[in-house]
């Protein structure tokens, strides 16, 4: 995946605009309007040409883990025995379709995967580990650390 480099610059009304859709994006055009001090139509114009350029790629609902039944996060740490382009791509597919994997990154040092999973209890993360996950050919190594609480998540960077 390339690095894409920021379309636009961002000036300081933009970027309240974003702190404040990133806070809670159910605001309407309206109260964000009147919070950074501009009327409805350019307020919405500043956030339809983000939209556009991609800055705001989309909203989402954050679900709470626990309330769901999937409150254990785990980490895990990967290693393959390979590192040519197609095990990495076919690796990262595989990592997409399982339902379990929150966030996962193609990383540098130790390990060559980050995995964040959110499963129900241990017996769970088992199934998911053996069943699924380790079922991709060419796994040299995987290590697991379980999280014993979430002290912080932002679903979005800050601007």
């Amino acid at each position: 995946m390339k690095r894409s480099k920021p379309v636009q610059v961002l000036d300081d009304t933009d970027r309240r605009i974003l702190r404040l859709l990133r806070e809670n994006a159910h605001l309407t055009t309206q109260d964000i309007a009147d919070k950074v001090g501009l009327s409805q139509t350019p307020c919405w114009s500043r956030i339809k040409r983000m939209e556009e350029a991609g800055v705001i790629s989309g909203y989402v609902a954050l679900l709470d883990a626990e309330k769901i039944g999937r409150p254990l996060s785990v980490i895990i740490e990967i290693n393959l025995e390979q590192h040519d382009d197609e095990k990495i791509e076919a690796f990262s597919r595989h990592l997409a379709q399982q339902p379990e994997v929150t966030d996962a990154y193609l990383t540098t040092g130790e390990y060559d995967y980050v995995i964040i999973a959110a499963v129900e209890d241990t017996e769970d993360y088992e199934a998911f580990l053996r069943k699924r996950l380790l079922k991709f050919p060419g796994i040299r190594h995987a290590r697991s650390t379980f999280c014993l609480r979430r002290l912080k998540r932002d679903a979005s960077p800050y601007v």
